[in-house]
């Protein structure tokens, strides 16, 4: 893996914001940099041979002016002192062309600009940010257009009681890239843990099989210890202070956002499972259900 930050630019997705994201990830990790300008759109006038040859020179045109925007916003970072490099995409689709060059370079992070997708878009899966979600096998840094603090709030959001085998250690990988996160930037880490409440399955279990009645209270105190005694040990691995260590009952899609909210939050770290094909599909939903919900950026790590 090579001690290089790749960001990627896009004409729609705030690219100023995320260069100097980018160069902020990089300078306090001491990497390298690489803009790489996306527009899978523009290769469709460029290669195809239905269009004109005037088409084609507009398409030329296109090109040089993206080439001349990604130089703009090397030179606007330049002052921070990184070594910059630049690369310009047109393949289609964008995750494809993506994937592809963090493979070739295996950069520490990949950083991408994230919007709003509606539930349309959600419900296709074939978005740019849901297959990087999916197919990256290196840290993916979703932006969103909002200033960090000189000091930022991290969150480190686990699961130790998941039942996947790779669970320990994709909580441990969570953890360990919060940690560095905020050792690098001088900021401030939180554990957070959630877990559902049995109240409503049991409310639908005393409907279905009166008058059979479940002990609901008792099994919400053991499995609220249970969870609460994993995510201690997790904590007390790492060293992390009680103070900064959260547990809260509910749907992490729901509880998240709200917490990240209320902390201030400026990035929050979240994990991905490497699995099989349709596995990952399930185990990125999580993210993938956060991303249009929280307010600040989003890094996804891997196991």
């Amino acid at each position: 893996m090579s001690d290089i930050v790749l960001a990627i630019i896009e004409l729609d997705t705030f690219p100023n914001d995320v260069a100097r994201r980018a160069a902020w990830i990089a300078k306090r990790y001491g990497y390298d940099l690489e803009l790489m300008f996306s527009d899978p759109t523009l290769g469709v006038l460029r290669d195809s041979y239905l269009v004109s040859s005037q088409a084609q020179q507009i398409a030329e045109n296109i090109r040089e002016a993206q080439e001349k925007i990604l130089q703009d916003l090397a030179d606007s970072i330049a002052a921070s002192g990184l070594t910059i490099a630049t690369s310009v995409s047109h393949e289609k689709p964008a995750a494809d062309a993506i994937v592809a060059r963090a493979i070739e370079i295996e950069p520490k992070f990949v950083v991408k600009g994230t919007n709003f997708h509606s539930p349309a878009e959600r419900a296709t899966f074939t978005y740019t940010d849901w297959r990087l979600i999916r197919r990256l096998t290196v840290p993916l840094w979703l932006v969103k257009p909002q200033d960090i603090k000189e000091q930022p709030v991290i969150i480190a959001a686990v699961d130790p009681a998941h039942r996947h085998d790779d669970s320990d250690t994709l909580d441990q990988v969570i953890v360990d890239a919060a940690k560095a996160l905020a050792e690098n930037t001088d900021g401030h880490m939180h554990l957070l843990h959630t877990y559902e409440r049995l109240v409503e399955i049991g409310r639908h279990a005393m409907l279905t099989f009166k008058p059979v009645k479940l002990p609901i209270d008792e099994l919400e105190e053991n499995i609220r210890e249970m969870h609460r005694e994993k995510l201690d040990a997790l904590a007390k691995r790492n060293g992390i202070p009680r103070d900064d260590v959260h547990q809260l009952p509910g749907r992490t899609h729901e509880i998240l956002p709200m917490f990240a909210r209320a902390q201030g939050a400026d990035v929050v770290v979240m994990g991905a499972l490497q699995r099989g094909a349709m596995k990952r599909r399930v185990l990125g939903s999580t993210a993938e259900k956060v991303l249009d919900h929280l307010p600040c950026d989003i890094l996804i790590t891997r196991n």
